[in-house]
């Protein structure tokens, strides 16, 4: 990993040059943060966890057509993605009243929403990623008209996908984030989900008992943030039920063996 050229790093992860132009190789880190850095854990085993899980949500929206930066996951902690210009912007679908939404407006948290809302937010960790307007996004250029229709045309593309398939195994999508990019393709150009999609950037409640499965675990000091990760990937079938939580981290169900070329 040493002799890699590190090209970014992030709060929860890594991305170094790839083995073949146009690809980077995505680290996904241990660390928990929240508030900006204020707050910091190393939870071990979080890392692997939110690569699987965002490796199997991945493959499923390329897989129903909805183009990503993920190509295949390499092993326990990375992932090869294809290099794309990310555009400096949190997609945020709200389909239920919780966080920050339900603080701005005065909401029961639980509220469910009348319709998906839409919301942009710039990022800017010392400006505290600010809830922007497409007003703001073409005046400083950080997308077109063209792109910002785009960006929200995939949003609802993966918030109908992923809302199906949580329901399926007993679990609420009340929000969630997503990043896009820029993806070229000799003189083409298209958006595609970029980032990840894990439970540190959904919101996952169990549908009986209204129990958190995500970050909010570690943002309200509500413990067991592992645990909920855990059973989040155990009712995707990504790791078998009699496995236990360990130190090391978790044990996880690989159809194939890491490394594999997936096509």
């Amino acid at each position: 990993m040493n002799r890699r050229r590190r090209i970014y790093e992030g709060k929860a992860k890594i991305l170094y040059e790839g083995p073949e132009p146009g690809t980077l190789i995505q680290f996904f880190k241990d660390e928990a943060t929240a508030f900006d850095g204020k707050k910091y854990e190393v939870l071990d085993g979080k890392g692997v966890l939110n690569n699987r899980i965002s490796e199997y949500l991945f493959e499923h929206l390329n897989r129903i057509g909805i183009p990503t930066h993920f190509i295949r996951r390499l092993n326990m902690r990375e992932q090869l993605i294809r290099e794309v210009e990310i555009i400096p912007l949190e997609i945020v679908v709200r389909n239920v009243a919780a966080g920050s939404l339900a603080k701005r407006l005065g909401l029961e948290e639980g509220t469910v929403l009348p319709r998906s809302i839409i919301e942009f937010y710039y990022k800017a960790d010392a400006l505290h990623d600010p809830m922007v307007s497409e007003e703001h996004i073409t005046a400083f250029g950080w997308a077109s008209p063209q792109e910002i229709d785009d960006m929200m045309a995939l949003a609802i593309r993966v918030n109908d996908f992923l809302s199906g398939l949580f329901l399926g195994v007993g679990i609420q999508l009340v929000d969630f984030k997503i990043e896009c990019g820029r993806l070229f393709e000799g003189e083409m150009m298209r958006i595609v989900v970029a980032d990840e999609i894990s439970p540190d950037s959904c919101r996952l409640w169990d549908v009986t008992t209204q129990d958190k499965m995500d970050k909010d675990r570690f943002r309200r000091d509500l413990g067991g943030l592992l645990e909920a990760y855990q059973e989040v990937a155990r009712r995707l079938g990504i790791m078998n039920e009699n496995d236990t939580p360990k130190a090391s981290g978790p044990v996880l169900v690989s159809s194939k063996p890491d490394g594999e070329t997936r096509h």
